[in-house]
């Protein structure tokens, strides 16, 4: 009887593997935390268009906005963990939100796993090619000469573009009202028309017009240089020695979702990430591969995320 019970299990075995579909074997959504047209818009539309074509799969985006990305992120967490349900996770909703939003019920480090790097960008302060703001000493006393008079833009509260405002204005001693926008495309239609007096922004979102000459770009807050706007000073070099807020974006999914599956993620992602055309077209959009093992930019994730709860704490900004 035993050994006919261990029969049928190893024949209900066989069966069960020479059935197995490999992954994938239905799409993968994509979900981008952000509305369309900005910088994580960007970067995950490219990357699911060429994750598919290289590999014949189906990749679909999908944009789930609001509340500083922490919607998409509080979605992909509820997935099932399958591999079908990938996010597209940044600084913003994965390190920042938590300490800002009272409302955010997960924690990252727990409750996703780490995919992949996809890469890293600057902020950049930005104004309208025609203001009077020629340099980020001109906002500094405009600022101080009217405490409260100018305005800046963000794509979000609780985003680390606004949390790069908030530090700035810190370090400067300075007084500028934050207007938070739904993601990046309002914010830069209103510094465009002159509503705002200046706009914190990535670089993938703000470099077009800024190349068309429509923004005028006064520092990137990354304590060095960004290779897409390599005449730009950083926010250190202009006086504010130790400056360096910068964001980066990478692929999570549930946290129980097989390893297999991430492996395979991580290996199509990261020849992706090593071919010269991928690179060059993140860096036409302002941004640096990174490419990392799912253990790093899992640690990466969890040096941050604690790093950040006393950035936050020490600036005072709170979102409600």
């Amino acid at each position: 009887m035993t050994r006919t019970l261990s029969l049928f299990a190893a024949l209900a075995l066989s069966a069960s593997v020479a059935h197995a579909q490999p992954y994938p074997s239905k799409p993968i959504h994509l979900i981008v935390p952000f509305p369309p047209g900005g910088g994580t818009d960007i970067l995950s539309r490219l990357v699911a268009t060429r994750l598919a074509e290289a590999n014949k799969w189906t990749v679909v985006p999908e944009n789930r906005a609001g509340a500083g990305g922490t919607i998409g992120i509080a979605a992909a967490v509820r997935a099932a963990p399958t591999g079908y349900e990938v996010v597209m996770g940044q600084k913003d909703n994965l390190v920042v939100a938590p300490w800002l939003y009272k409302s955010v019920s997960y924690d990252p480090t727990k409750d996703l796993a780490a995919v992949a790097h996809v890469a890293y960008t600057p902020i950049v302060i930005v104004t309208n090619a025609e203001s009077r703001l020629k340099t980020l000493a001109d906002v500094v006393e405009a600022s101080r000469a009217a405490p409260g008079s100018l305005t800046y833009g963000s794509p979000g509260s609780g985003t680390t573009i606004h949390l790069a405002g908030e530090i700035f204005k810190e370090a400067a001693h300075i007084d500028i009202r934050h207007i938070p926008y739904k993601g990046s495309n309002a914010a830069l239609a209103d510094v465009l028309a002159g509503n705002v007096d200046l706009l914190v922004s990535s670089v993938p979102s703000a470099i077009a017009q800024i190349k068309a000459g429509k923004l005028r770009p006064l520092a990137v807050t990354s304590a060095r240089r960004s290779t897409s706007l390599p005449d730009v000073p950083t926010v250190a070099e202009l006086g504010y020695k130790g400056f360096d807020v910068s964001t980066w974006y990478g692929l999570f999914v549930p946290a129980a979702t097989p390893k297999a599956v991430i492996a395979e993620l991580n290996t199509q992602v990261n020849k992706l990430l090593a071919q010269p055309d991928m690179q060059a077209a993140i860096h036409e959009q302002g941004a640096e591969t990174q490419i990392m093992t799912p253990a790093q930019l899992s640690s990466l994730l969890d040096t941050e995320y604690h790093q950040w709860k006393g950035i936050v704490e020490a600036s005072g900004a709170k979102v409600e």
